[in-house]
């Protein structure tokens, strides 16, 4: 079975590059341009990870993922694994995406390496050993 990928980011060229880059490596994914529609889509679809631009106008990559994740908890679903994506490279974002919810967080732009290490941290994490690949 494919795995799914839910991306989450307002710029649409950094959301054809993400995608372009994990439908290369096998996924299938779910592209959506903010941060309201990511929550509809990872409320009613399942996902096996998701990446969430941080700053998103409408409802930015945090305030989705708290979304997210309060959903999750009162349906008691699983904790689907949340990426960080951003532009920012400044000590301390990892940090602040981490305490908000997230559990990885990568610069943009994307690349195979950086994709392949925030997966690894998100799927290996927790006793829950996932291949990177689909």
């Amino acid at each position: 079975m494919m795995r799914r990928i839910l991306v989450a980011d307002d710029d649409r060229l950094s959301r054809l590059l993400t995608q372009n880059l994990f439908e290369r490596l096998g996924f299938e994914v779910v592209v959506v341009g903010g941060g309201r529609a990511a929550v509809d889509a990872a409320v009613s679809q399942d996902f096996d990870a998701i990446i969430m631009d941080c700053q998103m106008p409408d409802l930015d990559g945090f305030q989705a993922t708290a979304a997210i994740r309060e959903h999750q908890g009162a349906s008691r679903q699983p904790s689907t694994p949340i990426i960080g994506l951003s532009v920012r490279a400044m000590e301390g974002d990892a940090d602040l995406a981490i305490a908000k919810g997230m559990d990885a967080y990568m610069t943009k732009p994307v690349s195979e390496r950086k994709v392949s290490a925030a997966l690894a941290q998100v799927w290996t994490e927790g006793g829950s050993e996932r291949p990177l690949r689909p």
